[in-house]
Formats: structure tokens, C-alpha cells, sequence
């Protein structure tokens, strides 16, 4: 059985759910918590599947530009006003609904690329060998959505 950890995060961040029959097709936000889980079938020197510093430093940057940002699908008919009102906070969903499941998906992704590249050198490195297990994202306090492979 492999060792895990887990590091959360929490951004407040809102959305648009355009294909929504309800009210979640409106503007509105969230307080997310994001749980990034990582396993190891071994520790490294430190006795670590890795530092909790080396999982913040790989991630940390992607979730500020959600942190305080709308996300919203691509072909949503008021992207274009959006994207001219909001630029840089305003994150775009190609063709799909930023729904809790889809940003799940989106931040598994996004581990998994930091992994491969920057993310597995350097003082505080994830070492080869350590893979996401699952990424959880939290929009109320009663509802969360889950990726994992």
C-alpha cells in the first residue's frame, strides 16, 4: 500500500454554469478548498513521500490566477463582455462549463504537468516516483468533486 499526503489550498473564485436549468447559471462564487492528494510507494531521504513546501511551490502559482477570478465556458454568449471586463481574472473554459467536476480535472492536469517539468527539481523537489492520486475541490460545505486517474 503506497504512502500519502495531501495538501489543501482555498481560493474564493466564481463561475458561470451557461448550460445550468437553475439559478447556477447566474453569477455567483465560492469559497473552494483543494485537496491535492500525492502517493509514493516509497519515502524519500527525509523520510517524506515529499515536502508538503514542494507540492504549494508546484501549484501555488496556477491557483493564484483562479484565486478572486470568474471562470467561464468559452461559448458562453457574454464571454466576449467577460473577457472586456474582467481580462486577466476571468478564466476561460474551452467549450465546457467551469462546473466543480471540470476544475477537478483541470487542477489534476495541472499537477501532473508541473510534475513533469520544474516541479521534480530544486531545493524543495518532488521526487521521481510520486504521482497525483487524486485531486478534490470543495464548493460548499456539503459538496465536492473528485478526479483522480
Amino acid at each position: 500500500m503506497p504512502y500519502r499526503i495531501c495538501k489543501s489550498f482555498e481560493i474564493e473564485s466564481g463561475h458561470i454554469l451557461s448550460k445550468h436549468p437553475g439559478k447556477c447559471r447566474f453569477p455567483h462564487g465560492h469559497s473552494r478548498r483543494i485537496e491535492v492528494v500525492l502517493a509514493a510507494d516509497t519515502l524519500d531521504a527525509n523520510d517524506m513521500v515529499c515536502d508538503f513546501k514542494a507540492v504549494k511551490l508546484a501549484l501555488q502559482a496556477f491557483l493564484d490566477t483562479w484565486d478572486h477570478a470568474l471562470a467561464l465556458n468559452t461559448d458562453d454568449p457574454n464571454f466576449a463582455f467577460y473577457r472586456e471586463k474582467h481580462g486577466a481574472r476571468l478564466i476561460p473554459f474551452a467549450h465546457t462549463d467551469p462546473t466543480t467536476e471540470v476544475m477537478a480535472r483541470t487542477i489534476f492536469d495541472e499537477i501532473n504537468r508541473a510534475l513533469a517539468s520544474a516541479g521534480r527539481s530544486g531545493d524543495f523537489a518532488i521526487p521521481a516516483g510520486v504521482r497525483v492520486e487524486r485531486v478534490r475541490v470543495t464548493e460548499t460545505s456539503s459538496s465536492w468533486a473528485e478526479y483522480s486517474n
